[in-house]
Order: C-alpha cells, then sequence, then structure tokens
C-alpha cells in the first residue's frame, strides 16, 4: 500500500474497479402520506416521502414510553395503578384503581395492546406524573437527535403539541432495538401476565401474520392520525426500520419498502475497528473506535470513497476523523484516536465519540 507522508487529508478509494454498477429502483409507491425506510446499523436512509414533515403520531408514541420504562432497570417493581391511569380513554388492558403490576407486565400490555391505562401508570410511576414523564421524553427525544418531535403524553392521544416525524420515528426505533429488554418485548407475538388468566396478543399483525422477516413494530391509529405503523425486519445480515404515517395500506406499505430495501441493497463493511490499515510517517498507530458496515447498491459501490483528515498533534487521543463519500458528498463520520478505544476510556470520550461517531449525512 502507497505510503502517506505528514498528516495532511489522505484519500483512500475503498471500492473503485472492485463492482459492476446495477442501479436501484428510484422510488417505492406508498399510501402513506409519510414515510422512511433506514438501515438501522448506519442511519442511512434508503427511502422517504415526506419523512421530516411534522405529524401526529398517535400510539407510535408508545415506543419512547417502553424505551424509558425498560432503560430505567425497574421492570420489577409493582407498580399502583391510580384513578387517573384506569381512566384513561382509548385502548386498555383493563387495569384497575388500586390494582398493582409490575412495570414489565405493563410494558407488555403498552406494546402488544397498546393501553393507554397501562402507559399513564408507566408514566406516573417514573415520572411522578404525566407531565413529570413527558419532560423525561423530551429530554431523551433531544438526545437522541429528534429534533423535529415534542411529546406531552405517554400514549399519543392527539394534541397540537404531541408529533413527530417518520424520520425521527426510525432514529427511535433504531435505537430501542439495542435494547434487549426492549426487542424481546416488541418481538413477542403473545404473552401472559401474572395478573392475568389470559394472554395478550401483539396487535402487529406484521409479524404475527404477514411478514415473516419482521422483528418487531408499534401501531397506531386516531381519526385525526390515521393509520400510523413502525415496524423493523431483519434478513440476512441488514436490519431495516420503516414508518408509515397516515397509511391507508401500511401493512402492503411496509412490505413493499422492505423487500425493495432487501432486493436492492446490500451490506459493505467501510471501516473495522481497531488499529487503521494505513502506513503514515509522523502518526504512530492509529484506531477507528467501531466497525461501519452500510448498505449500498450494486451501482454506489464504485462510487465510495473516504478520507481520513488528521488534526494536529496535541496531547488529546483524539486523532482526527474518518469521513465517508458517495459520489464526493459526504455521508458519514467516525472518530480516530491515537491509541485503542478500550472501557476504560468510555467515560472520557463518551461525549466526543457520540459528536464524531453519530454523523450520518445521508
Amino acid at each position: 500500500m502507497k505510503k502517506w507522508l505528514g498528516r495532511s487529508s489522505i484519500i483512500c478509494f475503498l471500492f473503485i474497479s472492485l463492482f459492476h454498477p446495477n442501479g436501484a429502483e428510484a422510488s417505492i409507491g406508498v399510501s402513506a402520506n409519510n414515510a422512511v425506510l433506514m438501515d438501522m446499523q448506519s442511519g442511512r436512509v434508503l427511502f422517504q416521502k415526506n419523512a421530516h414533515d411534522q405529524e401526529l403520531i398517535a400510539s407510535t408514541t408508545k415506543i419512547m414510553t417502553a424505551l424509558l420504562a425498560v432503560e430505567s432497570g425497574r421492570l420489577d417493581e409493582k407498580v399502583k395503578a391510580s384513578y387517573n391511569a384506569v381512566h384513561t380513554e382509548g385502548s386498555s388492558i383493563y387495569l384497575k384503581e388500586g390494582e398493582k403490576m409490575t412495570l414489565k407486565d405493563l410494558v407488555y400490555g403498552l406494546m402488544l395492546r397498546s393501553g393507554n391505562d397501562a402507559a399513564m401508570a408507566i408514566a406516573e410511576h417514573l415520572g411522578g406524573s404525566k407531565e413529570g414523564f413527558a419532560f423525561l421524553m423530551n429530554e431523551k427525544a433531544a438526545w437522541l437527535g429528534m429534533n423535529n418531535s415534542h411529546f406531552d403524553n405517554p400514549h399519543g392521544l392527539d394534541s397540537d403539541t404531541h408529533y413527530s416525524t417518520a424520520y425521527d420515528l426510525a432514529l427511535l426505533m433504531s435505537y430501542a432495538m439495542r435494547n434487549d429488554n426492549f426487542r424481546e418485548v416488541t418481538g413477542a407475538e403473545r404473552y401472559l401476565s401474572d395478573n392475568r388468566d389470559y394472554y395478550w396478543f401483539n396487535k402487529n399483525k406484521l409479524l404475527t401474520k404477514y411478514y415473516e422477516y419482521c422483528t418487531g413494530g408499534k401501531t397506531g391509529f386516531t381519526k385525526a392520525a390515521g393509520r400510523t405503523l413502525v415496524s423493523t425486519a431483519k434478513k440476512g445480515k441488514m436490519e431495516l426500520v420503516a414508518v408509515t404515517l397516515n397509511a391507508s395500506s401500511d401493512w402492503n406499505d411496509h412490505q413493499r419498502m422492505f423487500e425493495w430495501g432487501f432486493k436492492n441493497y446490500e451490506q459493505v463493511s467501510i471501516q473495522e475497528e481497531g488499529k487503521v490499515p494505513l502506513e503514515l510517517e509522523g502518526t504512530g498507530n492509529l484506531y477507528f473506535t467501531r466497525d461501519v458496515i452500510m448498505p449500498v447498491t450494486e451501482k454506489e459501490k464504485e462510487a465510495l470513497s473516504s478520507k481520513l483528515k488528521l488534526y494536529p498533534p496535541t496531547a488529546d487521543e483524539l486523532a482526527g476523523k474518518h469521513i465517508v463519500y458517495l459520489n464526493n458528498e459526504p455521508i458519514l463520520e467516525t472518530a480516530v484516536l491515537d491509541e485503542p478505544f478500550t472501557p476504560t476510556l468510555v467515560d472520557h470520550w463518551i461525549r466526543r465519540i457520540h459528536h464524531f461517531m453519530g454523523i450520518s449525512l445521508w
């Protein structure tokens, strides 16, 4: 391999002349007013339709509610159902006032049966009130980069100040599926609570009936919002998330998007965690902080390139960043360090790594 001089920007063409082009279709026909198809690992958007428009999202709200519950580490705690919880309008798991149910059971009732009473019970237990929990929801949304979202309740009943976008919901679901407890809940076809003598069956028919590759999701509906759906599917090594808002034929929309994505894209390794495979005079060893795998079409493979942009020498371990390009346009950046990324550096680097590793310009 060519030896590069100094700490200047270094161009590394990764796929030139290795592949033959075979472009994907330009678009997908969907019934939804808003839609997005996103690769869960890289965050690349493969298809979108009005994906950043703020809309009512109905019970897909409960993805955030469930995420905060499973991340609380309190799933074994008993939750007492209040008057407000049991009298929340809409879909229900039929809690009784004063009934005590584990937080874990409530999360299953929330996600499988879309219980609004379960949502309110969770909110009051973890946030002290609906308003307190909404604060936690909005803090999490801001942390995740859901820049066009605002939550004011845990269930998704219509409100002028309760909204999100197809893109933001895809970000949320992609993150939530990294949590094993959340993944187990959303992928369950049925669940039996200790407080019930009958099973709760999952309302997500994409999971239970229509699409064999579906791994989870959440349905939603109000008259104002229409039918809303967030779902995930995995085929081979690729896992995708699809979102539709106000869709008359959401089951078909999601199957169509997933099949289009799986057919036209394949996962390609851009970098591997560990030592940078380049010899750079005056730098010593450099290290990538994580694996980067992203979906590309056959045609895109030969248009991929990357640049290693290094900073002037400092006492800081942050040596620079690795920029990935498609057709000479930047699409992704990750951090480059002067030493291997190990658990002992996590606290020191968490904020900086989020900044440099989380940039995605697809």
